[in-house]
This record gives C-alpha cells, sequence and structure tokens, in this order.
C-alpha cells in the first residue's frame, strides 16, 4: 500500500477492505467508534505499536502492513544501486544449508584479523546511521566469514565461527531496522547455529538480541519477553566474574525485554527488566560500546523514555527524554532517543518543538530518520492537520521521508 498514508488512513482502508464498521472494530480493539473515527481522520496520533498490532492482528495482516514497512531503501553514493536484493539473495542462498559449501573459487580464506578489522568496520558503519553503506557491504562479508568458518580449523575455525555469528547479528540488526522482519530472522538464526560449536555465551547471548528485536518488531511481544528471561537465565552462571562485554550483553538484553514487555503492556516486567539493566549498568561503571552495545546508564536512561512512551506515560517522557545527554552514545543511539523526544512532545501537543527535533535528527541520520515509522508518521500527520498551506520546510521533510508526492 502507498506511503503516503497515514497509519489511520491504513486502519480505515483495511477496516473497510474487510467490511467492518467503526463500531465493530472499535468493539474488538476495547475502545470506542468516536476514538476509532478520530484515528481514520488523523486527529488522535496513532503511534503506540500495542494498538497498532492489535488492529492488524483484527485484519489479519502484519505489523508492516499498518507500518508501509518494509519501505524501500534509496540509493546513495554510500550504498551504490546493489543493495537489498543482493543481501536478500546471500541470506537465501542454499549453500549456507545444504552440505555443498561456498564457493572459493580457488581463493584463500580471509584471515582473522581481516575479518576482525571488517565486522568492526561495518558494526561502527551502522552505528553510525550508514544504512545503504553496510546492506551493501554485508553479502561480500558474511560470503567471507562463511569461507572462513567452512576451511580453516583449530582456534581459527572457533574465532570465524564468532565473527560469522556477529555478522548475522549486523544483517538481523539492520534487517530489523529496515522493516525485513523475516529476513532478520533468517539472519539471527544463522548466526545462533553459526557460534553454537564455539559455546561462547557472549557472542550466543548477543544473538539473542537479535531474535527478541525480531520477534517484538514482529508484534511477538511476549514471546519476546520469554526470550529475554531464558537469555538471562543462560547468561547468569558465566555473571560470577563477567568481562564487561558479558555485563553490557546481559543489560542489553534487559533493555530490549524492556520494550517488549512495554508493548505487551505489561508494566511490572517492564519496571523489571529495567531495574536489572540498571543494576548492570551500575557493575559495569558507566557508559561504553563493548561489543556495539552502547551499554550503560545512559541507554537505560534511554529506555525509561521509550517505555514510558509505548505504556502511553507522556509525562514521564516529556519530563525526562529532552534532559538526557545523549552526545557521548553512538549516532543511532542518539538519533533513536531523538525521536521519542519527538513523540513526546507531539503528544503533549508541543508541535513546534517535535519538528524541531525531527529535523535536528534528520540532519544528523537521513537514512535513519527516513526508516523510521514514528518520523514518517509524524511528518504525514502534520501535513494532513494542516488547516492551510503546510510550510516549505515541512513538505521538505514529507517528501524527503518519501511520504508525500
Amino acid at each position: 500500500m502507498s506511503s503516503t498514508l497515514t497509519i489511520g488512513e491504513r486502519v480505515a482502508w483495511y477496516r473497510r477492505r474487510r467490511g467492518l464498521s467503526q463500531e465493530v472494530l472499535a468493539g474488538l480493539v476495547g475502545r470506542t467508534a468516536d476514538w476509532l473515527g478520530k484515528i481514520e481522520n488523523n486527529r488522535i496520533e496513532l503511534d503506540r505499536l500495542s494498538v497498532i498490532k492489535s488492529l492488524a492482528d483484527v485484519f489479519d495482516i502484519s505489523l508492516g502492513d499498518l507500518l508501509a514497512e518494509p519501505s524501500l531503501l534509496d540509493w546513495t553514493p554510500d550504498s551504490g544501486t546493489n543493495t537489498m536484493p543482493a543481501l536478500r539473495a546471500t541470506l537465501m542462498s542454499y549453500r549456507a544449508i545444504t552440505p555443498f559449501g561456498q564457493t572459493t573459487d580457488g581463493q584463500e580464506p580471509s584471515s582473522i584479523a581481516e575479518l576482525k578489522q571488517d565486522v568492526s568496520a561495518l558494526w561502527t558503519a551502522y552505528q553510525d546511521s550508514r544504512f545503504g553503506y553496510v546492506t551493501s557491504r554485508l553479502p561480500n562479508l558474511l560470503d567471507r566469514a562463511q569461507t572462513a568458518a567452512d576451511r580453516l580449523d583449530g582456534e581459527d575455525q572457533s574465532q570465524a565461527c564468532r565473527l560469522l555469528g556477529l555478522t548475522y547479528q549486523l544483517a538481523a540488526t539492520l534487517l530489523t531496522k529496515l522493516g525485513e522482519t523475516d529476513l532478520a530472522w533468517i539472519a539471527a538464526d544463522r548466526g545462533l547455529t553459526a557460534v553454537r560449536p564455539t559455546g561462547d555465551p557472549v557472542v550466543t547471548g548477543s544473538l539473542f538480541r537479535s531474535v527478541s528485536h525480531t520477534l517484538h518488531s514482529t508484534g511477538r511481544y511476549r514471546e519476546a519477553v520469554r526470550v529475554t528471561e531464558d537469555a538471562a537465565a543462560y547468561l547468569e552462571p558465566h555473571l560470577r566474574q563477567p568481562t564487561p562485554a558479558l555485563l553490557s550483553i546481559y543489560g542489553t538484553l534487559f533493555l530490549s525485554g524492556s520494550m517488549a514487555a512495554a508493548r505487551a503492556s505489561d508494566p511490572g516486567t517492564t519496571r523489571t527488566f529495567l531495574a536489572a539493566a540498571a543494576e548492570a549498568a551500575a557493575r559495569l561503571g558507566g557508559d561504553a560500546n563493548h561489543l556495539w552495545t552502547a551499554f550503560g546508564p545512559t541507554n537505560v536512561a534511554i529506555h525509561r523514555v521509550a517505555t514510558a512512551a509505548e505504556l502511553g506515560d507522556v509525562q514521564v517522557a516529556v519530563d525526562l527524554g529532552p534532559r538526557l545527554d545523549t552526545t557521548g552514545l553512538p549516532l543511532e543511539r542518539q538519533v533513536r532517543h531523538a525521536l521519542e523526544v519527538a513523540r513526546a512532545y507531539n503528544s503533549w501537543n508541543r508541535t513546534d518543538e517535535a519538528q524541531a527535533v525531527l529535523l535536528d535528527a534528520e540532519q544528523l541520520a537521513p537514512e535513519q530518520v527516513r526508516h523510521h515509522f514514528l518520523s514518517r508518521q509524524l511528518a504525514l500527520t502534520w501535513i494532513r492537520r494542516q488547516r492551510g498551506k503546510p510550510s516549505t520546510e515541512l513538505v521538505g521533510l514529507a517528501r524527503r521521508l518519501n511520504v508525500l508526492d
């Protein structure tokens, strides 16, 4: 369906397609017909994923259908013109799931040092919100890491398997951001398979994050909560003398789980997970970026804001969100928090401030802003609510986000 429709307008389209009246649909999701009418006419913002998911369930469609995901990955000088289809082909290659192995053309596998450098470089590019760049380069890195895991032996093979697992995790993390949740699930599954022979709790725990992210990106919030609990139980025996990386992975699992719990409308579990993450951050002693987690007290605070918004507690989000200093975190985390602040301001009818935050975020990370449903929904709703001609600045934003022809 066209990306130029708001979520409310998509709800109206699917409701009519399914032959449901406003009264019937509202009753099925525990709301009033008046509420639904305001949603469909863009008079009320529909930005809580728990509510959007309940509507998608009634329509028997995916969450992505109402969010207009996946969205088209634009070509940029960073990405070139060989992006998502190439990554999809790599993830769906039959050689990855058969005994035939990878084609190597007689070339020697990459060294562990080379793979480490390239894996780190792509993770850093992801945290710099260079999504097109990472997408275009992942197929080659996945092929090379798989070849190394197949052809090396001994400790080098174990190292290659860990690096292959981390590369698959990067693919899963990126694909979740881009709305390609089915491919993200494949990548997370492949990553866990690759790392299983090593028995490495750090990389395994890191991949559990991707499983959790993929589950709650498809609206399977309670399953994501259970994954968090199971993964934490798996890691706890290793926490007697944890490395900073393991402690960061453990804490970040609870941050992911807290978002899933909030989207499942479970404030008690949300608070429990945030408390566990805060304890891990205190043990870590400050903000850090071990294994690209961006974990520490600031990221815990970011998730306090995001979960409050998901639970409908706008007051907490407005009070805490703008006061957080996120400049010490990777760009991806800074911009993700900025989107939550924009959402909070908008919910409080502080539209000018919301627009300013969103425009500043776009300046920092245009690809990330373009690919998040919150920014697209906000910009398009602001356009729809204009009584007169929208400002040139707002029209420009909406066009750059591909939600206005």
